[in-house]
Parts: structure tokens; sequence; C-alpha cells
């Protein structure tokens, strides 16, 4: 009977060293927020470039483009 105890102990103890040591590491992930600024900034830059993209899409269109001209020359109109 003891033989077969023998393996399980060993798969016990296996098991607690195995928890130990993901428990260790998920704690050193959780304390390391060495390049979240730099993800954030990532982040950041790809909103700016997804939104220069939609203006640059909204520009091409002629009914904007004639919407925007006319406003400014109303501005200037305004002005003069």
């Amino acid at each position: 009977m003891s033989h077969h105890l023998s393996p399980v102990r060993s798969i016990a103890a296996s098991a607690r060293r195995l928890r130990t040591r993901v428990l260790a590491a998920c704690d050193r992930l959780a304390d390391d927020d060495r390049g979240a600024v730099t993800a954030e900034y990532a982040i950041i830059i790809m909103a700016a470039v997804a939104f220069a993209g939609v203006l640059v899409a909204i520009m091409r269109s002629p009914e904007i483009r004639a919407m925007l001209v006319n406003l400014v020359e109303d501005a200037l109109n305004a002005a003069g």
C-alpha cells in the first residue's frame, strides 16, 4: 500500500512547488510595470493616426471641402 502512496505524495509535492513558482511569477508580473508608459504612448499614437486617417478621408469628400471653403470665405467676408 505504501508503494501507491509514494507517487501520490511526490505528485502533491510537485504540485505545491509548481503553485509556489506560479504565484511568485504572478507577483513579479503584477509588480513589474516597466513598459506600461511605452504601451500607453503606443495606444495614443495609434489613436492619433486613426483620427488623422478619418480626417483625410473626410477632407477628400467634395461636399465637405466645399462646406469648409464656404465657411472660410464667410469668415473672411465678415472680417473685411
